[in-house]
């Protein structure tokens, strides 16, 4: 009884998936799907957390830069790591870099978000004025 107390006890829970976090891939998605995602994210829960593994780190600093430049984001945290993966092809252990950022909304945030859509409407109404 005292091993299966002891495994308990040692055992290490994965933290659940959080609602505002987005994986990203550099093969899945085009670059603006995880922008707009990261938009939505942020306004339904005020920051939004991107993580990438390998190639794919390079698009999570682009979207976290396209925030920061259209004054939509600020960074709140920033967290790089190796981990420790099964190489599919060749079946031995390889190690990944992996990026965590975490943006938070700014404070003219509702307002930028606002305006865009604002913006997006009257497009719309000129396009169906000139049909």
């Amino acid at each position: 009884m005292e091993e299966v107390t002891e495994g308990i006890n040692n055992l290490q829970v994965s933290e659940p998936h959080k609602k505002n976090k987005i994986q990203v891939s550099n093969t899945k998605k085009p670059l603006f799907f995880y922008v707009n995602l990261a938009k939505r994210y942020m306004q339904q829960h005020n920051e939004v957390e991107l993580s990438a593994l390998g190639m794919a780190i390079a698009t999570v600093v682009t979207i976290a830069e396209i925030l920061k430049n259209n004054g939509l984001a600020v960074e709140k945290k920033i967290m790089t790591s190796t981990i420790d993966m099964k190489d599919e092809s060749r079946g031995r252990p390889i190690q990944k870099a992996k990026i965590e950022i975490v943006l938070g909304k700014t404070e003219n945030f509702d307002e930028l978000m606002a305006a865009a859509a604002e913006e997006r409407e009257i497009a719309v109404a000129d396009g169906e004025e000139q049909s």
